[in-house]
This record gives structure tokens, C-alpha cells and sequence, in this order.
């Protein structure tokens, strides 16, 4: 199995856009059958647990355990497994070694799409290390005398079962204890189950097809302020030691400056902010060194604190600094050099807390799913639900070769807040049909769901890369939603094109049916939040360097891709960076053209109502020029028509943009972002390596574009225009100094944008 190169699909334009969708979403299961309505197959239930995703029905098989099983003749002892047959598909349980009551617990899942039998075979076997495996017993189950269950109906209770001989002719010795029923994706068996589509996975694989959901770890911002430090003698007494303060936590390492002064009494002040996640597991480290000469650094003492002792801090108010005596470098080793180190010591003067007034960004702050402080105590109550249905692909292009044809093993991963989600792995398929629902509790609606679609590489064969490395999970495509462009309580389902930036230009990858609903639980809750600031309001009184949020969101994706890979099965690293936008703080030209032309649409009314004036002076129009000054005398004879004349203008303007509204959620639109009518060179740059792996007079080149903008850009912009809006922001008015944004603000700035 190696990968292969995905084909672009023809450039059409309507290729591009959403499109409705039209399933049936909660479906019933209605066949003809036997009129008592025992069995499954003449079952009329409704089962209504997802009404946002076609109902699947599956035949469930839990095999629970086995008792007073009988050896076999030669070892005298039992090796049992359980094998689950109907049809042609085939499902069998782990065996056990000498075991005469064996315990599996394991359940089998068959599609009723699939199904081509009348009749359930369950078959204990003694597994054989040279040979055949021997026959113990079987049961038998008639598929219309099955019951059906539908949550929330309690679980189906298991019995035992009496084994037969391999042509029904009577009782063996051997009892299996089992539970047989009809059920659909909604069934809590279902995320565990095997599965009869994946009957060709094994090992490990088994574990990295299965759906789960996955929780982000809570993070903090550790806070470290190195005020000072006393006694800290260099190595050389001769000289005055360069002292500074380095900081690590796990692999996180920061440093301060170097003290201005020479002097065994340095004075810093500065603060280190760190990224930590419940539970504890890393330490932090405080060294203090001193700079010899640039090329060497020399330890003069260390002290090494747990997280959980720090105070946890909920809001600006200073927390209590403390003193710490340090190790010096080399002692310790020794009870008597202990001894010695506690009778002169040097200190340092911190002040340290883990900050719970801050959202920890982990995604990018365009397409944030959650705006919560990380203190609990400081949470407001929901204010909506979003229920997502993830129906779907189609189309997808094919991403390896399996046994000389190229194929797709499709799974898609949502995320919002900091609940993940993992749909099953549909294998061998182009048209993946996933039909899983999940929910979320909206804090926000100023948030945004992301879907990725991803093609699984770890179906236990052992993959390989074509440069030998262990095989990554290949990315297919990415959807946004915007909640805020959402009406609520209304269902959507439409077809999303996976579009995808590449080198080459942008490519479609296939389309993903969505069906979600957005319940908002209070009216006024909403309107509430909408004049409130997106950030908790540390982030406003005590803000962060751009460069400080650019580091501190870095290292909060690797922590949370750290922990999510150790989950099973793991949400690999390159899914979870893959989601979370790794490189979006990287420039690009064709982001500042997309920005640029923007702003210039933005601006486009003025200039065209400048342009209208202008004509209506020159009598381009003489009907419009007599109808205008008609209006001017009117209105310079009754004044006081001059606001509802206003207001009727922009009534009427509204009424007739209200034709041309968006019908769909927004989506990628390849124009505003300029990813059709980018230079190719430009898209080159976008995707280079760095370093750079270009040769020198092309990035010479590209140096010399860029610098031919930044000079337009210093000769648009007036110094005059520059120095006033300077001039007059400092100079404002102390009313609007406030650090936290006025609730007109916060409303500008929590409608949506065009950056989807």
C-alpha cells in the first residue's frame, strides 16, 4: 500500500459553491413481514434518537462468555474463540489459552444493507496450533424472531444459550452466554463494535477505525515574574558577573534579558508566560546564569517547583511574591556538601501563578470555537446548542493504492471548544457514508465549527511513506461554520466542496454532506453577548505581545496534540495541526492582495457615491440632476423631512439588498481569496520551505517585490494622514481610553466577516 497522487477534477465554477442537499434524515425502517411484529424484519418503530442523519440499522452480536466448555482429547485442555458468521461475512473474538470459561465481552456489528442470510451462525471453536481448528458448538438465531431495540430503551439483558452439534441434532456439552438484537447508530454499542465493512483491518487497526470523542486538556498560562535576584556569586570572584534568569517547562524555555548592571544583586522585573495542562505533569526549572563571553554560559544555581503549588489567580489582582533559596550548580550531591549550601545560600525573589482570567488560544483567533476563560468559576451559562449531523462524502479522490487500485479510507474529525470528534473509518470507498450525530453546548455564537476529512494510513499493515518514515494521515479537505450566519432552530443540510490550495493551484478534493441545527436556548442571552468583547477581559487589561500570542498558541497546539496522540485510538499530530491552523500566522502575497482588495470594496461606496455626486454636478444625467435638485429645495424647505427621508433611503436600500441575501452558510469563495487568480510564482512562494530551498535570484526576486510594495504603500499613505490619526489617537479623549472595547465595538466586531 503506497500513497497516491489525487487528480484534480475539471475547474468549474459551480464546482466551487455549496450546494442543498436534500436526505432523508430520520428515517424509518419500514418491511414487509410476519403481522405478529415480533421480529426486526417487520419491525414499524421509529427510532428517532438522530434526526439529523439517515437512520442506519445494524444487527448487533455481544458475546459475553463461555462456561463448562469441554477439552479437547490430545492437550486435555481448551483454546476457545467465538466465531460470528452471516453470510458471507465473518467475525471471530480474541481465543484464550486453556480457559474453560472464557470471558470476551466483544460486540459484532452487521450493516442490514448487507445482509444475505436468513439466519445468524454463532460458532465456539478450540483454536489448533498445527491443523484445523476443532468444533465445539454453535447456536443458531432466526433473524425474524431478533427483537429490536431503540434507546433510550435500557440495554439488552444477555442469556445463556445452550450449544448444539454442527448439524443441529442435539445439545453439547457447553453453555455461551449472548445478546442478540436490531439497532441503529444511535445504540451505545456502536462506537465499540467490530464491523462487518471492516472486516479486512487487523491488530491495531481495529482500534484506528473506530468513532470517539475526544476532550482537549484544560489549559493555564503560567505566569512567572523574576523580580530580583540576592547573592548571586559568580564562579571567577575576580569580575562582575552578566546575570539573567532562564526559565523551562517541559520544553518550553524563556529567558530574560540581561541585567543592565553588573552586580551579585541583579534586578529584572520581567514576566515569562508558559503554556501548563491539567494534570501536572511537567516542572518548572529556574536557573540563574551568567554570560562569560557570548559563547559560554555558566550556572550558578537552580531550583526545580511543581505547577500544582502556584496559585491560581481569576482576575488582575497581584498575587504574593516569595523568596527561593537556589542549588548551587554541583552541590547537593554530598549530605555534607548539602550541609555546607544551607548555611549560605543564594536567592531569588519570583512571583508566580496560573493565570484562569485568560483563554488559552490553541486556534487560530479568525475561526476560534471557544472563547471561555480557563477558570471555571468565571464560565457563563450556554446559550445554544449545535447539533451536527456528518452524513457523508462524495467524490473523494483517491489517496492510496490498495492491491493495484486507488482508494480512499475516509474518517472526518470535528472540532469545536474543546470537544473533538472522530467518525468511523469507512474503508475501500470513494462515497463514504458516515451518518453519526454530536452535539455541543455554544457558549459563543460568534464561534465556528471546523470539519477535516482525513484518509487513514494506520489500518494495522504496518504503512510506510515513500521515504520510508512511519505514514502520516493524509489531509483531504476542510469546512468552516460560522454560527453566527446561522438562523436558529432551522435545519440545514448542504454539500460542501472540499477545496484545497495547492502548489498547482486549487483543487477539489470531493464534497461533504452536512445536516446541523443551531437551538438557541434564550433570546436574550444572545443579544446579552453580542455587547460584550470576544476575550475574557485579561486580555484587554493585561494584553499580550503580538509575538507573545504568535509563541504561546504554538506551544498550546503542541500540548494538545501531545495529549490527544496519547489517547486510543490517538488523534495523530498532523490531524490535530491540521485543524487547528498551524501555519495561519504565516504572510503570504495572495493573503495581502485578498486583505487589500477588501478594504478597497469596503471603501468602494464611498467612492462610487463620490463618483454619482460628481455627475450629477456635470449633468451626465439631466432626468437624475433636475430629480436631485427637486429633492434639495424640498429638503431646504422643510428641514425637518431630512431624517425620515434618511431613514426611508436606507429602509428601501436594505429592501432591496434583502433579494440578494446569502441562501447558504459562507463558504471558501476562490475570487475574494484570490486562489484562482494568484501568480503562480506568488503560490510558489506561499508554499516554500524555511529556510528557503529556492535559488538565490528568485528569492532575490520575490525581496524586490515585496520591498515595491511596501514603497507604494509609504507613497499612497500620506505622512500628513499618518501623523494625524497618530496625533489624535493619543491625543483622545480620556472617555475612550478604556482598555476593554465599548459595546458598539464589541457589536462591529462580532458580525461576520468575509474571512471564510
Amino acid at each position: 500500500m503506497h500513497s497516491a497522487a489525487p487528480q484534480a477534477h475539471a475547474t468549474d465554477p459551480d464546482d466551487y459553491k455549496v450546494k442543498d442537499a436534500h436526505p432523508e434524515l430520520g428515517e424509518q425502517w419500514l418491511n414487509s413481514g410476519s403481522s405478529d411484529g415480533r421480529g426486526w424484519m417487520s419491525s414499524e418503530r421509529f427510532t428517532s434518537t438522530y434526526d439529523l442523519v439517515e437512520q442506519m440499522f445494524y444487527l448487533y452480536i455481544r458475546v459475553v462468555k463461555a462456561k463448562d466448555l469441554p477439552p479437547s482429547s490430545i492437550p486435555g485442555s481448551c483454546d476457545p474463540y467465538v466465531e460470528v458468521k452471516l453470510g458471507n461475512y465473518k467475525g471471530r473474538t480474541r481465543h484464550f489459552e486453556k480457559k474453560m470459561n472464557p470471558e470476551w465481552n466483544q460486540v459484532f456489528a452487521f450493516s442490514k444493507d448487507r445482509i444475505q442470510s436468513s439466519a445468524l451462525e454463532v460458532f465456539v471453536k478450540d483454536k489448533e496450533m498445527v491443523g484445523r481448528d476443532d468444533y465445539v458448538g454453535r447456536v443458531v438465531f432466526d433473524l425474524n424472531e431478533i427483537p429490536t431495540r431503540v434507546p433510550p430503551d435500557s440495554p439488552l439483558a444477555p442469556q445463556w444459550y445452550r450449544l448444539e452439534d454442527r448439524r443441529g441434532g442435539g445439545k453439547v456439552r457447553g453453555e455461551i452466554m449472548m445478546a442478540v438484537w436490531m439497532g441503529t447508530q444511535a445504540d451505545e454499542a456502536f462506537p465499540e463494535a467490530w464491523h462487518s465493512e471492516a472486516s479486512s483491518v487487523y491488530g491495531e487497526g481495529v482500534f484506528n477505525i473506530r468513532s470517539k470523542v475526544y476532550v482537549s486538556p484544560k489549559l493555564w498560562y503560567l505566569r512567572v515574574n523574576v523580580i530580583e535576584a540576592q547573592d548571586a556569586l559568580p564562579n571567577d570572584r575576580s569580575r562582575l558577573p552578566d546575570l539573567f534568569v532562564k526559565a523551562q517547562v517541559g520544553s518550553q524555555i524563556l529567558r530574560t534579558k540581561i541585567c543592565p548592571t553588573r552586580t551579585t544583586n541583579p534586578l529584572w522585573n520581567e514576566d515569562l508566560v508558559f503554556v501548563a495542562a491539567e494534570p501536572f505533569e511537567e516542572l518548572l526549572v529556574i536557573t540563574v546564569e551568567d554570560r562569560v563571553h557570548p559563547s559560554k554560559e555558566e550556572m550558578l544555581g537552580k531550583i526545580i517547583l511543581p505547577l500544582d503549588t502556584f496559585e491560581k489567580r481569576l482576575d488582575h489582582r497581584p498575587v504574593h511574591s516569595r523568596w527561593f533559596n537556589l542549588e548551587k550548580y554541583g552541590f547537593g550531591v554530598l549530605e555534607a556538601d548539602r550541609r555546607k549550601e544551607l548555611k549560605f545560600s543564594s536567592r531569588i525573589h519570583l512571583r508566580i501563578c496560573l493565570e484562569g482570567g485568560y483563554h488559552v488560544l490553541d486556534e487560530s483567533t479568525m475561526y476560534i470555537s471557544d472563547q471561555r476563560p480557563t477558570a471555571r468559576q468565571l464560565w457563563k451559562p450556554p446559550v445554544g446548542i449545535l447539533e451536527v449531523g456528518i452524513l457523508s462524502a462524495q467524490g473523494l479522490l483517491p489517496m492510496k493504492m490498495k492491491n493495484g487500485r486507488a482508494t480512499t479510507d475516509a474518517y472526518c474529525v470535528a472540532k469545536y471548544g474543546q470537544k473533538w470528534v472522530r467518525t468511523r473509518t469507512i474503508l475501500d470507498t470513494l462515497n463514504p457514508k458516515w451518518s453519526e450525530q454530536y452535539t455541543w453546548e455554544v457558549y459563543d455564537p460568534c464561534t465556528v465549527m471546523t470539519l477535516g476529512v482525513f484518509n487513514n494510513c494506520h489500518l494495522g499493515g504496518g504503512e510506510k511513506s515513500a521515504n520510508g518514515r512511519a505514514a502520516r494521515d493524509s489531509q483531504i479537505g476542510k469546512v468552516r461554520i460560522r454560527l453566527s450566519t446561522l438562523e436558529a432552530h432551522r435545519i440545514y443540510t448542504h454539500s460542501y466542496p472540499l477545496l484545497v490550495l495547492q502548489p498547482q493551484g486549487v483543487k477539489k478534493m470531493g464534497e461533504l454532506q452536512l445536516a446541523f441545527r443551531f437551538t438557541t436556548l434564550s433570546l436574550a442571552n444572545m443579544i446579552y453577548v453580542y455587547g460584550h468583547p470576544l476575550l475574557p477581559k485579561m486580555h484587554y487589561l493585561h494584553p499580550f505581545t503580538v509575538n507573545q500570542v504568535d509563541s504561546l498558541r504554538y506551544q498550546a497546539m503542541n500540548i494538545v496534540a501531545v495529549r490527544l496522540g496519547r489517547a486510543e485510538p490517538p488523534l495523530r499530530k498532523e490531524v490535530v495541526e491540521y485543524m487547528l491552523d498551524v501555519d495561519s500566522h504565516l504572510w503570504s502575497m495572495r493573503r495581502s492582495k485578498a486583505n487589500f482588495f477588501r478594504m478597497m470594496s469596503l471603501l468602494s461606496g464611498m467612492i462610487n457615491m463620490g463618483r454619482w455626486f460628481g455627475e450629477v454636478c456635470n449633468w451626465k444625467n439631466p432626468m437624475t440632476s433636475v430629480l436631485v435638485h427637486i429633492l434639495f429645495l424640498i429638503l431646504i424647505s422643510y428641514p425637518e423631512l431630512i431624517l425620515p427621508t434618511l431613514f426611508l433611503y436606507m429602509f428601501l436600500i436594505g429592501l432591496w439588498n434583502y433579494r440578494f441575501r446569502p441562501r447558504h452558510p459562507p463558504h471558501m469563495d476562490t475570487k475574494l481569496s484570490w486562489a484562482e487568480a494568484v501568480h503562480p510564482d506568488e503560490l510558489d512562494e506561499e508554499f516554500d520551505t524555511f529556510p528557503t530551498s529556492r535559488p538565490h535570484d528568485t528569492v532575490r526576486m520575490r525581496y524586490d517585490r515585496l520591498r515595491s510594495v511596501a514603497t507604494v504603500v509609504l507613497y499612497v499613505t500620506p505622512f500628513k494622514v499618518a501623523a494625524l490619526v497618530a496625533g489624535l489617537h493619543y491625543l483622545r479623549h480620556p472617555r475612550f481610553r478604556s482598555k476593554v472595547p465599548s459595546v458598539p465595538s464589541n457589536f462591529f466586531k462580532r458580525l461576520p466577516a468575509r474571512t471564510d
